[in-house]
């Protein structure tokens, strides 16, 4: 489908909210059918990575990697990693490694109710050095079954036929798959974490559920995460930071409905108002019932593969914006250089036929925010990945870990596909204050 110019869309779903086509609703909250796990078994710390960045003297070192460590069948992930050698799993530890931040969030890792992937890789690979690299050591670890390959009993692709992948809450051939993992040096404040796996999409007022495609039965108990939301409260010397964890579906794969689209804004939308907290917050309620967002004086870091470029692709015009412009949130806004002149000639009006980016997109400010490259899907390099803190966080540095040519560690995101991922690491080094009023920095 040809994208509609981003004017257009936004005059569309104006017109479709002031008509009243997307009327919020109210039910009961479905409980989890699984428990998250969390484990955290403190072992010896090592030295920090020589990083590829600026301002490693004080602070946290928050991350996102989407590191398509997702695999075709349940299980298959865990066999990859129960030894030390897998290739991909190698690069991926590597990256993380040279960057060396205190909690990184994994996205497309397929998720196991033993946690056997999410442990094999902590050991085998981030604990053991890599290509000359120091192992790092993360006592903490959380993770928690995903919305994606949980059938949801409805022929939601309407291709006659039900059950598979496109038929579940999430796309996913199996339940886990394309989950989450974090990793990190600090406690987890384990009985504050709060999960959104089983939050109704039709329960946020206002939603863009496309109703009429959907069909009452299925509006009413459509999930909305595709994969789920999390709040990770890590605790970091005398002070709390909110995790905000969450991979929103890709707004492509669509139909003229564009129900991927809406769900990708409307996943977006979640953590602007749980952020935003108060009334704008009221609806929200966690897999255990409670209800409510952050307080106005919580200090938090909104992460992860959002799949929403503020100026191209196909993501609604507003969706990652609604986080952007939020009075809530800083955006660093992570460079490299290696993204920079990146796109091939004659790429940019192929990304988006009505809306061909500037030519300084090419090589200037925003080519450089880059985070990933779809070029294997016909997509071009995007800015998709975020680490967003809250304002009361004092931002020192911050990055994305695409080498250009010739640097080192660039044979770690060269070719197409590269040896790790076709997502970039994103990562912010952010100071808060500890009890003693100085900053704080994890081992």
């Amino acid at each position: 489908m040809r994208p509609m110019a981003r004017a257009a869309q936004a005059a569309v779903f104006a017109a479709a909210l002031a008509a009243g086509s997307f009327v919020p609703a109210h039910a009961a909250v479905v409980p989890a059918t699984h428990e998250p796990v969390v484990s955290g078994r403190p072992g010896p710390s090592v030295p920090w990575a020589d990083a590829s960045a600026t301002n490693r003297a004080a602070g946290l070192r928050v991350a996102t990697y989407n590191v398509s460590l997702n695999r075709g069948a349940a299980g298959d992930l865990v066999s990859d990693l129960a030894s030390p050698n897998n290739a991909q799993a190698q690069a991926v530890a590597e990256v993380i490694q040279r960057t060396a931040p205190d909690v990184v969030l994994l996205n497309e890792f397929d998720y196991d109710e033993a946690h056997e992937a999410a442990d094999s890789f902590r050991s085998n690979y981030l604990a053991a050095g890599q290509n000359g690299q120091d192992g790092i050591d993360y006592p903490y670890v959380y993770a928690a079954p995903s919305n994606t390959g949980v059938p949801i009993g409805a022929d939601l692709d309407k291709d006659g036929t039900v059950g598979g992948a496109a038929d579940s809450f999430g796309f996913g051939d199996f339940a886990g798959q394309y989950g989450m993992v974090l990793y990190s040096k600090h406690p987890l404040v384990e009985e504050e974490i709060r999960t959104f796996q089983t939050f109704r999409w039709k329960d946020m007022p206002g939603n863009m559920m496309p109703r009429d495609y959907y069909g009452p039965l299925v509006s009413n108990v459509l999930r909305l995460s595709s994969k789920s939301h999390w709040d990770v409260p890590v605790r970091v010397g005398g002070e709390t930071v909110h995790v905000l964890a969450s991979h929103p579906t890709p707004p492509v794969f669509d139909g003229p409905e564009r129900r991927n689209m809406r769900r990708n804004h409307d996943e977006i939308r979640f953590w602007a108002d749980y952020i935003s907290g108060g009334q704008s917050a009221s609806y929200i309620y966690d897999d255990d019932g409670a209800r409510g967002g952050l307080r106005p004086d919580e200090r938090f870091v909104v992460l992860g593969d959002l799949n929403a470029d503020p100026r191209r692709g196909e993501s609604h015009p507003a969706a990652i914006s609604q986080l952007l412009s939020s009075p809530r949130v800083t955006d660093p806004r992570p460079e490299s250089t290696g993204a920079a002149g990146h796109l091939p000639a004659g790429f940019g009006s192929f990304i988006d036929p009505l809306s061909p980016p500037a030519p300084a997109d090419r090589t200037g400010a925003a080519a450089r925010l880059r985070t990933a490259d779809f070029r294997g899907r016909g997509t071009g390099p995007l800015r998709v990945d975020y680490v967003l803190p809250s304002r009361n966080l004092t931002v020192s540095g911050s990055g994305v870990f695409w080498p250009a040519e010739g640097e080192d560690g660039a044979d770690l995101v060269a070719g197409d596909p590269p040896r790790t991922s076709d997502h970039r690491l994103v990562w912010v080094d952010v100071e808060l204050p500890s009890a003693a009023g100085g900053a704080t920095r994890g081992h």
